[in-house]
């Protein structure tokens, strides 16, 4: 697995600061030398916190839809019993349920532990009042990933590949959704890397949006000012949008970028 790739396992790097009680390694290019089912910290979101972070209309339910870093969230299980067209990919998915269950069980605790001693860069209020309501609302999208996994997988709903190269032909989605991964470990990830995975989302989807734009300290990312310019420049067109959705103080933004051709209504 190459270090210059985004092809690291994006859960693994989930809600820990370097100050948190998993450290990330210091050296950009070994990030993807964290990926193992030893370091992989799985954390899911639920379909309606999708809808939510990414501005999902109806309209925008009924298109081919591809998920990036979604780890074990419920958006595609719960999509799917909708009756939406929805693929995620993930290398957690290299993982068979036992094994990324197994982790949860590991690891939910060591993420509440740590959340709490952080609880002042979040936002508790809604259906997130407490860090105990935080465990139950992401322990119910992890075990409707779960119960949906397996069955998943054999039907192609589930895809277990990197960002920086998606295993799909040009324009086989419509629109490819980046979540918690991109801007928020802007300080693990370099602009460079941020910019291929935009472009490879954009290659095989024509439009995709990412969410947030803060970094995990819940300060604005470094690179979205400059990855902005970088992206006009290769005539893709974006915009910043402010979402429904904030539980990181100040994670109330996404980007949406269009490749070439491709802007909004297109």
């Amino acid at each position: 697995m190459s270090g210059s790739s985004l092809s690291v396992s994006f859960v693994a790097l989930v809600a820990f600061s370097r100050r948190g009680p998993f450290r990330f390694p210091k050296d950009r290019v070994n990030l993807a030398l964290m990926y193992s089912p030893q370091n992989v910290v799985p954390w899911g979101r639920s379909f309606q916190q999708y809808r939510q972070m990414f501005a999902l209309s109806d309209d925008d339910l009924g298109r081919r839809i591809l998920g990036c870093a979604d780890g074990p969230a419920s958006f595609n299980a719960e999509l799917t019993q909708k009756g939406g067209r929805v693929v995620s990919c993930d290398p957690l998915y290299e993982l068979d349920a036992q094994r990324i269950s197994d982790r949860i069980d590991e690891t939910y605790e060591q993420v509440l532990a740590w959340t709490r001693q952080n609880r002042e860069r979040y936002v508790w209020t809604g259906e997130i009042s407490s860090v105990a309501e935080l465990g139950r609302v992401r322990l119910e999208a992890m075990q409707l990933f779960l119960d949906d996994y397996e069955a998943g997988r054999v039907q192609g709903r589930y895809v277990a590949d990197g960002l920086s190269n998606l295993p799909f032909a040009d324009s086989s989605f419509d629109l490819a959704i980046c979540s918690h991964f991109l801007f928020l470990y802007s300080e693990q990830v370099s602009e460079a890397l941020h910019f291929a995975g935009i472009r490879e989302m954009c290659r095989v989807a024509g439009e995709c949006r990412v969410f947030p734009l803060v970094e995990v300290g819940s300060i604005p990312s470094r690179h979205v000012d400059p990855l902005l310019a970088r992206l006009e420049d290769a005539g893709m067109a974006t915009s910043v949008e402010r979402v429904e959705y904030e539980f990181q103080k100040g994670g109330n933004e996404m980007l949406r970028v269009f490749a070439p051709g491709r802007q909004s209504g297109q």
